[in-house]
């Protein structure tokens, strides 16, 4: 098995290393360059995403004659990894989620090129950021979709009404572009339907931004009540009954990529205990020399090997057309809890200062406490590992 990267793939995660060294990193330390959500103010990321067009490194994921980079999916592992190096730099290429996921599945599933002129081509352009909204609060759709979906649309002549609440909506105060999820029936695997709407259109309303632990993505999370609103037949994403299928094509990919990014997270972590343990001396000796921090530091290195092994493979077999599901689980499941250990390690290693705000591994301690969560939590996707291993037996470990 051969894991070097082709030679153009290579020269664009060096130029990507370089760029957010050079220019997104250094804005993490001043206080200026931030919102009220603890998150790059819009006027700074606008700059910084000028300059990665400009750099050639804007929308890896989309195609060439979208605007895109047109990598195949290990080409985003590479480059996802080195851009969230900083808590800025997905946002800085148009590689951050939800706009991420949004874009790489309505590139697959919308069916004209005037279709994607108008509702994938302004996301790729940075011109809207978009939302998907998909989960409900209790007792409706959580981790089971299919099952639970409470909001409904009831189709119309050539229209659907929509009536239900979602929450959790990642990016939904600062989105324009949304994708919906509602059931337009009660057929256990052909219920769902997934819709186009546009933010101006009536009908719907934000209720609140969620207040959370973490430091908030563009847009915040939302819970959005939907009275009315009114989506024409011809923005229904693929066919009736077909919003199952459509969550499966936009969430594992999604998934993978939130892997890509964590895994860069959790090397920047390592990256600041590194620093701090070469330096800093206690009872005669620096930390980095002391048997138990050099095994607290490669316990780390080993993890994030480990993860970008799993996300590898499963980019792999996504290029191969493959679904990869339990390939993404297993990296989902284990990139989610090294990037909390890479978080509280760098903390532990760096004492009072690494729970102070000098550094961002609070930021990053708090942010990565969610991965656990976001996507599936990590026992649903140990569920849907069980199932498969249940299903192949010995042939579950195949090389092919």
């Amino acid at each position: 098995m051969d894991f070097t990267l082709p030679p153009d793939i290579e020269s664009l995660r060096r130029r990507t290393r370089d760029f957010i060294r050079g220019e997104v990193l250094p804005l993490e330390a001043r206080s200026d360059v931030y919102d009220e959500f603890e998150n790059i103010r819009l006027d700074r990321l606008d700059e910084l995403r000028a300059k990665a067009k400009a750099a050639g490194l804007w929308a890896p994921q989309m195609p060439k004659e979208r605007g895109g980079l047109g990598l195949p999916v290990i080409g985003w592992a590479a480059l996802y990894e080195e851009a969230n190096h900083s808590i800025f730099g997905p946002a800085a290429l148009n590689c951050a989620a939800p706009d991420d996921g949004n874009m790489s599945v309505l590139n697959k599933v919308l069916a004209t090129d005037a279709q994607k002129d108008k509702w994938l081509q302004p996301i790729v352009d940075g011109k809207v950021r978009s939302s998907f909204a998909m989960t409900e609060p209790a007792p409706g759709s959580g981790s089971d979709p299919g099952g639970m979906m409470l909001t409904r649309a009831e189709k119309k002549n050539d229209r659907y009404v929509i009536s239900g609440r979602k929450w959790f909506i990642s990016g939904a105060a600062a989105a324009r572009h949304f994708i919906l999820i509602a059931r337009t029936s009660d057929d256990a695997r052909h219920g769902l339907s997934a819709f186009l709407y546009h933010g101006d259109d009536p009908g719907w309303r934000i209720v609140r931004r969620i207040d959370i632990m973490g430091p908030q993505e563009h847009g915040g999370v939302c819970e959005l009540e939907l009275d009315g609103l009114e989506i024409p037949a011809e923005n229904r994403l693929l066919e009736d009954g077909d919003g199952l299928k459509f969550t499966q094509l936009r969430l594992g990919p999604a998934r993978l990529t939130h892997c890509m990014r964590w895994l860069g997270l959790a090397k920047r972590c390592l990256e600041i205990a590194q620093a701090h343990v070469a330096e800093r001396q206690a009872f005669g000796t620096k930390l980095a020399e002391r048997e138990s921090v050099q095994m607290m530091l490669g316990d780390v290195a080993k993890d994030i090997e480990v993860g970008r092994l799993l996300t590898m493979k499963a980019a792999w077999a996504l290029d191969k057309g493959d679904k990869a599901q339990s390939a993404i689980s297993m990296a989902k499941i284990h990139a989610a809890d090294t990037l909390h250990k890479a978080a509280d390690t760098g903390i532990q290693l760096l004492g009072a200062k690494g729970y102070s705000k000098d550094t961002v591994l609070d930021w990053i301690y708090r942010y990565a406490r969610a991965a656990r969560l976001i996507d599936g939590a990590s026992e649903v996707h140990r569920m849907l590992i069980a199932r498969a291993l249940g299903k192949e037996g010995i042939d579950f470990w195949k090389w092919s």
